[in-house]
C-alpha cells in the first residue's frame, strides 16, 4: 500500500513542478495585491485558455499532493 502511495506522490509532485514551471509569470508584481489588475476579454475567459488549464492542473495536483502526504502520515 505504501509503495502505491509513494508512486502516486512522485507523480503528483512531478505534475505540480511541471505545471508551475510552464505557467507564465504575472508582471503585476505586488500591485495585484491591491487589486490593480486590468480586466480584459482574455482575463475574463481565462479558464478556456492554456493559462487557465495550467492553473487548474496546478491546483488539482497540489491538492492530490497534500492529501497523499496526509495519507502517508496516517499509514506511516
Amino acid at each position: 500500500m505504501s509503495i502505491v502511495v509513494n508512486v502516486l506522490m512522485v507523480i503528483a509532485a512531478l505534475a505540480l513542478i511541471i505545471s508551475v514551471l510552464m505557467q507564465s509569470s504575472d508582471e503585476n508584481g505586488l500591485g495585484a495585491l491591491s487589486g490593480a489588475t486590468s480586466e480584459t476579454f482574455f482575463g475574463k475567459n481565462k479558464m478556456n485558455s492554456l493559462e487557465g488549464k495550467l492553473a487548474m492542473v496546478t491546483k488539482v495536483s497540489a491538492i492530490v499532493f497534500v492529501v497523499l502526504a496526509l495519507v502517508m502520515v496516517i499509514i506511516g
